[in-house]
């Protein structure tokens, strides 16, 4: 994957050298890549396009463009999309076989085509940054560039501005997330850490997508992100995005992010109920929020196992501390 992907930079770098040398000839250029020179101001973007080809279901086409430049492993991406490791594997391996077999073409699209592979695109990036935001801060800060070449490139379109927003609001948290090894919550954060000057910039890049008509997965996650870092928070707006998220994405994640929503708004026992619907047994987050939700309920010995449960999930360090740290609480 790695030669492959310094062949393509190779290949682009020297599409574009022979294009401006023809020109300078004054020589009509044939070339299988067609590249507008003034398009893409990111080589890494210009890969992201060229790799998220439509003829592969979308979800493979963000897996194998993680595996290939976002530097991701098959176990990370499996857990970015909450499947076993083997079942990531045999995924990758099916779209190889694809684009060998159909004989799909690596070539840059022309600037036409790049709505059709956005989607993708805007998937990779995210996920990039979601591997980031755990600590990985050379990803995350990876990620926002992408993201802002990606919106000189598509100023029009709502859904980047949105993912935009989203990464740098939640980014500007970055300094107070961690302390002495572990996460601290939101609630818990010192916000004299927080960088004012990029939560501004995130809010602005709102802005644009709502005057865009945005209403989208990514415009509504930062509408979310801004919520959060207002104080104090409107739990019960907050419960509404999410539901409105829930409906758009129908992700099981977002059904117990809506959950930890309604607890903070006073309905512990409906958010309760919600959770043990949601099938994620594998997902650490689903047992942590439970305990969370049974300890505020007086239910100890449940929220004891709940995060033991947790414990055997997780993969973060920084997590396991913080797991550690509210089982302690509960006491032997």
């Amino acid at each position: 994957m790695t030669t492959a992907r310094n062949r393509a930079v190779d290949r682009i770098r020297r599409e574009r050298t022979l294009a401006e040398k023809t020109q300078l000839l004054d020589v009509p250029l044939q070339t299988e890549m067609e590249i507008d020179d003034t398009m893409f101001k990111d080589e890494r973007l210009e890969l992201l396009f060229t790799c998220c080809h439509p003829a592969l279901a979308l979800d493979a086409q963000v897996a194998l463009t993680l595996r290939a430049l976002g530097g991701l492993t098959t176990e990370e991406i499996a857990r970015a999309f909450l499947v076993p490791d083997d079942t990531m594997a045999k995924r990758l391996v099916r779209a190889k076989r694809k684009i060998k077999a159909s004989g799909i073409p690596f070539r840059v699209p022309p600037a036409h085509l790049l709505p059709d592979r956005l989607d993708a695109v805007l998937g990779v990036v995210y996920l990039i940054f979601n591997e980031g935001y755990g600590g990985r801060r050379p990803l995350s800060a990876g990620a926002i560039r992408l993201g802002r070449a990606l919106a000189e490139l598509m100023p029009d379109e709502p859904e980047v501005h949105g993912l935009v927003a989203l990464m740098l609001i939640n980014d500007a948290r970055r300094d107070a997330r961690f302390a002495d090894g572990s996460v601290v919550l939101l609630r818990d954060q010192d916000r004299s850490l927080w960088d004012l000057d990029q939560i501004a910039q995130g809010r602005t890049a709102l802005d644009r997508a709502l005057a865009l008509g945005g209403s989208g997965p990514y415009v509504i996650q930062a509408a979310l992100a801004a919520l959060h870092a207002d104080e104090p928070q409107d739990w019960a707006q907050l419960a509404l995005l999410y539901a409105e998220l829930a409906r758009l994405t129908g992700s099981s994640v977002v059904e117990l992010n809506r959950a930890a929503a309604i607890a903070e708004a006073g309905d512990v026992e409906g958010a309760l109920e919600l959770v043990d619907g949601l099938e994620l047994d594998g997902y650490h987050y689903l047992h942590a929020t439970r305990a969370e939700l049974l300890r505020r309920l007086g239910r100890v010995d449940e929220a004891r196992a709940e995060y033991d449960r947790a414990l055997e999930l997780v993969h973060s360090d920084t997590e396991r501390r913080f797991l550690e740290q509210q089982l302690a609480t509960l006491g032997a």
